[in-house]
């Protein structure tokens, strides 16, 4: 059976377990292009050199002619089944332009807290994961190519990385005494380095509704790891009032809904009637979901982050009221005990646009709108004095009046939450009904013009 062969085996092992992993996608072969500084593979003629100081196991798979060959002072290079080094004796390939010597790229470049660096392999179309959650979570399997070269950095986060098994050269550690022994050798020295600390046994998320990842503690060093190519800091968000959903590194436009739920919620089962439900209409293809458990004031719940993905289309909002609406009507089938739902504001760049646009007309309206108010004004006090126009105290207004709103809804602000209130028996009859309670909270911007202590009555 091949390499890849036994990598499906063991992903459909998983699979039928229900356990988590994650996959280690970069590696330190000598045949992949990324890992050289003029990203090519060497050349026929070409120098090839590796850094001196650095540790490294190096897989070669094909066979290659070079000139000369600067090895470091602690590696390996390992042949793969039918591959070979040779001297190219003179001759070179003039498709390459060899000249400067082909440098080998840092391998001790590649950290263990990084997002960009794993992948999970089953992640279904429309589905991701918050950037804590897309390294190694403490109930995962972790995966390093079994026929491959690899380096891994560990650290430097204050506390141990604690994950379930870590399989690597064609071996799996699913005990601390054996990883560490593993870790203290030269196979293992040339493989994995830093000053943080490696840790296996944890248990398998056994939990229907789903396991916090344990991540939150080491939040910073991933984001600083995901942001290090953008200077350490994030792109601005294109939105107004964009969200921070957590483990996420990042502002993000779109809604977030937040589950509280009871023993019966199943996790995998919710994300899949996400995926067939709502995920599948059109109106919604462009739209990203992750679904996860959170811990938030000693307390955990479902955490369900609705990005868009191209142009803001308010997409996210509606599908959150669709979910808030399903959770109404569904929640004691699904689980569900409450929803609340916070979603971010209208777009920047098409706010930007219309404000170039009219920025003209709107200084013109401006100052129409001061003589408008003006005017007014003038005539509600000569009305006043010709005895045509009283005033009267707002506390004897209408009752018909009272309790309206001063101002405009602020859907921005909104904080929908739906609330499941345990069943209670009906006095006359044995049968059990469940009260739902829907309590809608809006932030409204008042007018001063018709928020004071008097109102005018013709």
């Amino acid at each position: 059976m091949g390499a890849l062969g036994r990598v499906l085996l063991w992903l459909q092992l998983c699979a039928m377990t229900r356990a988590a992993y994650k996959l280690w996608v970069p590696n330190t072969s000598f045949d992949t292009a990324s890992n050289w500084n003029q990203n090519r593979t060497p050349c026929a003629g070409d120098a090839v050199q590796f850094p001196a100081d650095k540790m490294v196991s190096v897989l070669v798979r094909d066979s290659h002619a070079i000139s000369d060959l600067l090895l470091p002072l602690d590696g390996e290079l390992v042949l793969a089944s039918g591959a070979a080094l040779s001297a190219a004796g003179g001759d070179s390939d003039p498709a390459c332009n060899p000249g400067a010597p082909l440098l080998f790229r840092n391998p001790d470049r590649f950290s263990w807290l990084d997002p960009h660096l794993w992948s999970s392999g089953t992640q279904a179309p429309g589905l991701f994961s918050v950037d804590a959650e897309r390294v190694p979570c403490s109930y995962d399997d972790v995966l390093f190519p079994r026929d491959g070269s690899f380096r891994v950095a560990l650290g430097p986060g204050p506390n141990p990385v604690h994950v379930r098994s870590v399989s690597a050269v064609g071996q799996t550690f699913s005990r601390d005494e054996d990883l560490t022994a593993f870790l203290a050798s030269r196979e293992g020295r040339l493989r994995f380095h830093g000053s943080g600390a490696l840790r296996v046994g944890s248990q398998a998320c056994t939990d229907a509704s789903g396991c916090v990842c344990g991540n939150a503690e080491m939040l910073p060093w991933i984001c600083a790891s995901l942001l290090q190519p953008l200077g350490g800091r994030c792109p601005q968000a294109a939105c107004q009032d964009p969200l921070l959903p957590q483990g996420q590194c990042c502002d993000l436009c779109g809604a977030i809904v937040s589950l509280t739920h009871d023993p019966t919620f199943d996790l995998e089962r919710y994300r899949a009637r996400l995926l067939d439900l709502f995920l599948k209409q059109p109106q919604y293809q462009g739209l990203q979901v992750a679904v996860s458990k959170v811990l938030r004031d000693a307390h955990t719940e479902i955490q369900v982050v609705l990005v868009e993905t191209g142009h803001a289309t308010g997409a996210a909002g509606q599908l959150g009221h669709a979910l808030l609406q399903d959770a109404v009507a569904q929640g004691s089938v699904l689980g569900i005990v409450s929803a609340t739902l916070r979603q971010s504001g209208k777009p920047t760049t098409a706010d930007s646009e219309l404000n170039q646009s009219s920025s003209g007309a709107g200084l013109a309206g401006g100052v129409a709108a001061l003589v408008l108010l003006a005017l007014l004004g003038t005539v509600l006090l000569l009305l006043h004095r010709s005895g045509r126009l009283r005033w009267r105290r707002h506390e004897d207004a209408e009752p018909a009046s009272a309790g309206l709103p001063l101002g405009f809804r602020n859907p921005i602000f909104d904080a929908i939450i739906f609330k499941q209130q345990p069943s209670v028996e009906l006095p006359d009859s044995a049968q059990k009904v469940d009260i739902l309670d829907i309590d809608t909270k809006f932030g409204c911007f008042v007018n001063p013009l018709f928020a004071g202590e008097a109102e005018a009555e013709a």
